[in-house]
């Protein structure tokens, strides 16, 4: 029998992709402006193991599995698409934003706490730049 690897990280994450946000609802960013979480329809468990990241049920098929050349860019920053009025003034509510080969661009939010609207995003980035060598 196979070795079963533990993950390095694994936290809860709801996401999207940018395509997502952006067709998002005037309504739906100043709900946002309370909850974060309205914008962001995907959710599930996140790992990050030595070979992959594993968003667990990001869709209909299943997880989205990204191996390191998979993943082209990685940022911990507002946008247009999400900026302070929705995230808040801390850095605590920037998004992680991946690029990545399989799906584009997509917008997490690792271990969101609504009350405080804070994340684990700064550690995530963090962790996934190193996952990738610091090649992102």
């Amino acid at each position: 029998m196979g070795k079963i690897e533990a993950p390095s990280a694994q936290a809860p994450y709801i996401g999207c992709t940018t395509e997502e946000l952006r067709a998002r609802r005037t309504g739906d960013r100043i709900a946002a402006g309370v909850d974060q979480s309205v914008l962001f329809q995907r959710r599930g468990e996140a790992s990050l193991h030595d070979d992959r990241l594993v968003l667990q049920g990001w869709g209909d098929g299943g997880d989205l599995v990204l191996r390191p050349d998979e993943v082209t860019s990685v940022a911990n920053e507002y946008t247009k698409l999400y900026g302070r009025f929705i995230g808040g003034l801390l850095n605590a509510g920037k998004p992680l934003i991946l690029g990545t080969v399989p799906v584009g661009e997509i917008y997490l939010m690792i271990d969101h706490r609504t009350f405080m609207e804070t994340t684990d995003n700064r550690k995530w980035s963090g962790l996934i730049r190193e996952w990738l060598g610091d090649g992102a």
